[in-house]
């Protein structure tokens, strides 16, 4: 899997941050920050479910391959 953020997307909201933050983190100004673009296990399983539920912007992208 590969993760990825569109920045210019991103509305600050933080929900990825908390639901899987051995993946994401936020600047100072809130905007997404990927720290693993390539998770495994219990990180790649929160890497999706933000993507697919809980990004508002939906500025976190996933692609499996």
């Amino acid at each position: 899997m590969k993760v990825t953020a569109e920045r210019d997307r991103c509305i600050g909201a933080g929900l990825c941050t908390l639901h899987a933050p051995a993946v994401f983190d936020q600047e100072d100004d809130g905007m997404v920050v990927v720290l693993d673009d390539s998770p495994t296990g219990a990180a790649a399983d929160d890497a999706r479910k933000v993507a697919e539920h809980l990004c508002p912007g939906k500025a976190v992208l996933v692609t499996e391959g």
